[in-house]
């Protein structure tokens, strides 16, 4: 899935909620606590002890790479270094006949590479790079280089790519520091939760599934122990969160089901590049199609955590405003607001699933292939499935969680409220004091 993980999000800044009866958290933890156990024992059961150890391939991402450095850049004649291995045919009216007719022809580049890591340090290389290359080097540029000793000695380096650290830390660094001046103790939360949440993807769920383990199974297990640490640390230990979180996971088991079924009906075997070969090359244990919904499940949990964190706030406020609301007037106004909220997040993830396939998206329409030709290819499938799906379970928390909360805050028992601070974030603001 492209990962739209491209997820989305808002920040949503509500008011402390009503303090509920002690009767009412006890439901709520009489099915909550339950879950939690179970999703701990999953993670517990299933859990890899690390990734499976094999032999590097020396093919796309399984490579041994280095850091290397562009010492010198030289201006050469490309026809006096050999840059084209194809003579140039006379026939320029062929991609093929143009790349090799300006490879004889143009300036290239050679680059003196020095490596700057592992046991080769400071050990230096050639690279040609030809005028029409889509990566273009400059001096002193910090480049990955991949390594691959079976080689002969003078082609055993090459760059594969460019090193981009500092500029990537920098725009995370710039995000972290947005969410906390603008979120303050709620934001600072909001990046622990984030940081847990990848410690689970990348400790847990993909460990998992290379040990062989079911996709789906870790997935739903995975999603579960996300989904618990980030709702209830963002948003603190309430019945509010906790409404939230039944409404998501409600809308993962539906997503679950229907991806299961749609994934196999439409006979989606989730190997579609090069990286998908690869990995059933690496490990052919692994099932594929079930690997495509896992993607699923876990790039709807983002959005699903915002639609259901909103509505379980907006019944609450509204119970709050009018506390002789009952059930379905708390029903028919919290739909209300949830239907503004469909319409705007089902097209942010349409568009951000369209956004990560537009390369592709194009190729077909440089063929001129027909709408029916596109859609019915595995590739173009596979997103079709994958956004639908998700969009699916995405409108259908709207009404889940909507009634979920309107029934919970209408069955409180008032007379006996549970004043004990709930645990979570520090909340910015001042809160009105009620009088006791």
């Amino acid at each position: 899935m492209p990962s739209p993980s491209h997820g989305h999000s808002h920040s949503h800044s509500h008011g402390p909620a009503a303090p509920v009866s002690k009767h009412l958290r006890k439901v709520i933890a009489a099915v909550l606590i339950p879950f939690a156990t179970a999703v701990f024992i999953g993670m517990v059961v299933l859990w890899p002890g690390g990734a499976p150890a094999h032999e590097r391939t020396g093919v796309g991402f399984d490579r041994q790479t280095q850091q290397g450095k562009v010492v010198t850049l030289a201006q050469v004649d490309c026809k006096s270094v050999n840059a084209s291995q194809v003579p140039p045919t006379g026939d320029t009216s062929t991609p093929e006949g143009r790349e090799a007719q300006a490879a004889q022809t143009g300036e290239c580049k050679k680059a003196t590479i020095e490596v700057t890591s592992g046991s080769d340090k400071g050990r230096t290389f050639f690279e040609i790079v030809q005028p029409g290359a889509p990566r273009q080097l400059a001096k002193d540029q910090e480049v990955v280089v991949a390594y691959a000793p079976d080689a002969p000695r003078d082609l055993q380096y090459s760059v594969i790519d460019v090193n981009r650290k500092f500029p990537m830390a920098l725009l995370a660094g710039i995000f972290a520091v947005a969410v906390v001046i603008v979120g303050r103790m709620r934001g600072l939360f909001a990046l622990i939760a984030l940081a847990v949440s990848f410690s689970v993807l990348t400790l847990f769920i993909l460990p998992a599934i290379l040990q062989g383990s079911n996709p789906l199974l870790v997935a739903v297990i995975g999603a579960s122990a996300i989904m618990l640490i980030a709702l209830y640390m963002c948003h603190g230990l309430t019945a509010r969160t906790s409404v939230a979180v039944l409404g998501t996971l409600v809308s993962l088991l539906l997503i679950g089901l229907l991806g299961s079924w749609f994934i196999g009906w439409a006979f989606l075997s989730g190997n579609t590049d090069d990286n998908t070969g690869l990995i059933h090359g690496l490990y052919p244990e692994i099932d594929m199609s079930g690997l495509l919904l896992a993607g699923v499940i876990i790039g709807s949990l983002g959005v699903l955590d915002d639609v259901t964190v909103t509505q379980t706030s907006a019944v609450w406020e509204l119970h709050q405003a009018d506390p002789k609301m009952g059930p379905r007037a708390l029903y028919r106004a919290g739909i209300r607001i949830g239907r503004d909220h469909i319409a705007s997040v089902v097209n942010t993830l349409v568009l951000a699933y369209a956004g990560a396939a537009l390369p592709l998206l194009l190729l077909f329409s440089i063929a001129n292939s027909s709408v029916g030709s596109v859609a019915n290819s595995e590739l173009v499938a596979e997103e079709i499935v994958r956004t639908l799906v998700g969009s699916i379970g995405l409108v259908a928390s709207v009404p889940v969680t909507t009634a979920l909360a309107a029934l919970v805050v209408s069955a409180d028992r008032p007379g006996t409220p549970d004043t004990t601070p709930a645990a979570g974030p520090v909340r910015g603001g001042r809160g009105r004091r009620r009088k006791r």
